[in-house]
């Protein structure tokens, strides 16, 4: 049943990923959601890290593809915090794995909201070359000019969190099988 867990795991993930590329309110994405599930769900450190990054990659390269002036005027740069928040993330996922509760997941959730406000402005202010003066001054200017953008990462966040995470509880309850007991040890298929 492990291999079971595993596909349903990454078949979540994988149609999560895919919204990203329909329309949507800018930063109401699955892949915050997608690093606190997988770090709360895999019972490898290794999957739990390699699978948000990738779909976060996956679609980067689906949605900027052919966009060579996106990649060479510093996407890179500016989406590199975005990738150390998946990371971050992930690890609060990683506290989360044996805490699993509603409670626990709306913390979570709003903490991994948070911490991605704090970063991805941070990383703009730094990076995008939109504040000519790199002072204290222009950081709280960037963090007001994104409080707007903050409640659809909440929103989407919310959403998508309660959208994975509710998908595998409802599979549980459907099939007990996919429970891990609390002495299972990790199989090398996952």
């Amino acid at each position: 049943m492990i291999q079971t867990r595993m596909i349903l795991l990454l078949g979540l993930v994988f149609v999560a990923a895919l919204s990203r590329l329909l329309p949507h309110a800018q930063n109401f994405t699955p892949i915050y959601a997608i690093a606190l599930f997988g770090g709360a769900m895999f019972t490898q450190k290794r999957w739990a890290f390699i699978v948000p990054v990738t779909a976060m990659l996956f679609s980067d390269v689906i949605l900027y593809w052919g966009q060579y002036d996106a990649w060479r005027g510093g996407f890179l740069m500016t989406s590199l915090p975005s990738y150390v928040c998946i990371l971050l993330i992930v690890a609060i996922g990683l506290w989360l794995k044996k805490r699993r509760s509603v409670a626990n997941i709306v913390v979570t959730t709003l903490s991994g909201s948070a911490l991605f406000f704090l970063v991805s402005n941070f990383g703009w202010w730094w990076f995008s070359g939109t504040y000519p003066t790199l002072d204290f001054a222009g950081l709280m200017h960037c963090y007001w000019a994104g409080i707007p953008f903050f409640k659809h990462t909440i929103m989407g966040d919310a959403v998508y969190v309660t959208l994975l995470f509710g998908s595998y509880a409802f599979a549980e309850r459907r099939w007990p099988s996919l429970q891990l007991q609390a002495s299972t040890a990790p199989t090398p298929a996952e």
